[in-house]
């Protein structure tokens, strides 16, 4: 088996990769939605929220409101970390049953691959037997949520500070899949990291 970390920028395309990844054969985990997965109603997580930041993040059918606690941890560092401190180890205990799961379902020499948006933050490369980072120039980032979210540059270049630098990504990039090209180029170059990453697995097994 290989575990394999896959991070990159808000718009470089790390969901398209993602997608690529397991149609090639990939068991792909996603951190996003692990995130939502153990804040939902009736979740200890969601009661640690509310009790730390209090009933008035709660919507009045007892679910997360998203927004009012973006609202609140966006601007705080204290308040962020005290949320990362409450979901980030839920996510991790989710992803790993999740992969045990799929171990059984698709044997030892599979290809997991964690999509985590904030891995170079966490500082968790060492968590994976590699890391593979989806990178694109920041313009080209400013450009597509632009185009595709129909996101303001201002609010764009806001949301890429509040990431992990470029730089910082690379440093922590075993493989690097450039995606500032055509779709083609993306199929061709995947292909050619699934090639490899297949080859490790054989060989962690």
């Amino acid at each position: 088996m290989l575990r394999v970390g896959l991070t990159g920028g808000i718009g470089s395309g790390k969901s398209a990769v993602a997608e690529r990844l397991a149609a090639l054969g990939a068991v792909v985990l996603d951190a996003d939605k692990a995130a939502r997965a153990v804040v939902e109603p009736g979740t200890p997580g969601l009661a640690r929220i509310a009790e730390t930041f209090g009933p008035g993040v709660l919507q009045e059918d007892g679910s997360l409101d998203r927004a009012k606690l973006a609202g609140i941890v966006f601007a705080d560092e204290t308040a962020r970390a005290k949320l990362n401190a409450i979901v980030h180890p839920l996510v991790r205990e989710h992803m790993r049953a999740a992969e045990q799961v799929a171990i059984m379902a698709v044997g030892d020499d599979a290809v997991i691959v964690h999509d985590v948006p904030l891995l170079a933050e966490g500082g968790r490369g060492d968590e994976f037997d590699l890391v593979v980072v989806v990178d694109v120039p920041p313009e080209v980032q400013v450009d597509r949520l632009a185009a595709q979210r129909g996101m303001p540059e201002e609010q764009a270049r806001a949301r890429m500070a509040a990431q992990a630098t470029r730089a910082q990504r690379l440093a922590v990039a075993d493989i690097v899949i450039d995606n500032s090209s055509t779709l083609a180029d993306l199929d061709r170059r995947v292909s050619e990291v699934w090639t490899d990453l297949k080859a490790q697995s054989q060989a962690h097994h």
